[in-house]
């Protein structure tokens, strides 16, 4: 009986896809619910699975682009055999050396006996920071092990890769030659690139500056962190300031939250905040629903989770849809000063940079002070210049006084007094 493989739907709104690429050959046998191809389209990342065991027969070619439902492999369930199971490493099984007394012969070691071992003591490549916190953790090299798929292709690569030269002096250089390589631009990028022209030529962008003193964040990190993450199981991060001041400005000026639909406004009475992420595919945005709502404890742990699946090509479109704000942390990459382009259809975004010890004048006095610089880009057919540049004013105060987040951006003196 032959069954057909077809080329997932990521979305209702999708009606092309690109296949990245084939996890098996063609005509191996697969299992049930073996994942087969990774499926591409320009908004999420996904794969293609056997309905069935048996032999599998490819349709399409690596890089093509085809409709979604379009037939790329079938499988032949009739197929002799089945896929083969993954086998248990085997070890020889080590014995303590007999002791040789005078006049008699050594023994020969047996050298075919052999049994089933578990994986002996640092087998894997683990770094010494790592290998000491599954120490702290009492987790063992199978206990990591598990949370990983050992697929064909890898074997493959090292099978390919084995005796090859691994040092620096030996590695092929980059330069030296006239060669050119064409890659197909993944569904994605082809996506992005249309987007990123279309927010230059539609929106009247612009962008305004401050700077942020990062010293009482940084005090609160130095603090509570460790106190922090035994409670949470995540530690401080600075994202999770930034989107609770950024909630906080928003309620305050609602403009910077609206967008434009043809002739109308809309504002929003919620702020969905979009987290820019650097994945394998290009710059995904994930979007943390009613941010407003939520603790920097649930900022922190959800921006863990996207930011995790992001990385493994695993989002989803509805974790991706929406948000009426964006921020982008240039800064984990060492950027100075940057300015972020609008993730339409929302009007603004804002833009974090690098940490810098740096002199300031304060309180009349030169000190030096960790410093960062802080983008807000905007959509002037949106936001007045005034209106952002005290919106970004908002968000500098909120952050280097984080208690006034708790009382909406007010002073607390001045609420606990009624004034």
């Amino acid at each position: 009986m032959l069954i057909e493989v077809k080329a997932p739907s990521p979305g209702e709104s999708i009606t092309e896809v690109q296949l990245v690429s084939w996890l098996v050959k063609d005509g191996d046998l697969v299992e049930k619910d073996m994942e087969l191809a990774e499926i591409d389209s320009d908004k999420a990342t996904l794969t293609a699975n056997a309905e069935a065991a048996g032999k599998i027969k490819i349709l399409v070619e690596t890089g093509e682009t085809v409709a979604v439902g379009t037939v790329i492999a079938n499988i032949d369930t009739e197929a002799a055999g089945a896929a083969p199971k993954p086998a248990l490493a085997t070890v020889k099984e080590t014995k303590p050396a007999p002791v040789v007394l005078p006049g008699e012969t050594k023994p020969v070691p047996d050298r075919g006996s052999v049994k089933t071992a578990p994986l002996a003591e640092n087998a894997l490549h683990i770094s010494p920071l790592a290998r000491k916190l599954m120490e702290e953790k009492n987790l063992s090299e199978a206990d990591i092990l598990k949370h990983f798929r050992i697929t064909k292709r890898d074997i493959a690569e090292v099978a390919d890769n084995k005796g090859k030269a691994s040092s620096l002096a030996e590695q092929p250089s980059w330069g030296g030659n006239r060669e050119e390589e064409r890659k197909k631009m993944t569904t994605l990028r082809v996506k992005l690139s249309k987007r990123l022209v279309a927010v230059k030529n539609e929106t009247a962008m612009l962008t305004t500056f401050n700077e942020v003193n990062m010293s009482n964040i940084m005090g609160l990190k130095k603090q509570y962190n460790e106190v922090f993450k035994e409670k949470y199981g995540v530690g401080i991060g600075f994202m999770s300031f930034f989107t609770k001041a950024i909630t906080v400005a928003l309620g305050h000026f609602p403009q910077v939250n609206a967008m434009i639909d043809g002739e109308e406004l809309i504002f929003h009475k919620y702020a969905d905040i979009g987290i820019a992420v650097s994945a394998p595919k290009g710059l995904v945005v994930p979007v943390l629903r009613n941010a407003e709502m939520l603790s920097l404890a649930e900022i922190e742990l959800k921006i863990k989770e996207l930011a995790g699946k992001a990385r493994e090509n695993k989002l989803t479109l509805e974790e991706m849809n929406g948000g009426t704000f964006t921020i982008t942390n240039g800064g984990v990459f060492g950027s100075m000063m940057s300015t972020p382009i609008l993730n339409p259809p929302q009007s603004a975004i804002l833009g974090m940079h690098n940490i810098i010890e740096r002199p300031i004048a304060l309180n009349g006095q030169v000190v030096i002070a960790p410093m960062m610089y802080l983008a807000l880009s905007y959509d002037h057919r949106v936001v007045d210049g005034s209106e952002s540049v005290r919106f970004l004013v908002k968000v500098k105060e909120l952050l280097e006084n984080p208690v006034k987040m708790l009382f909406e951006g007010n002073d607390p003196v001045k609420v606990l007094l009624g004034l």
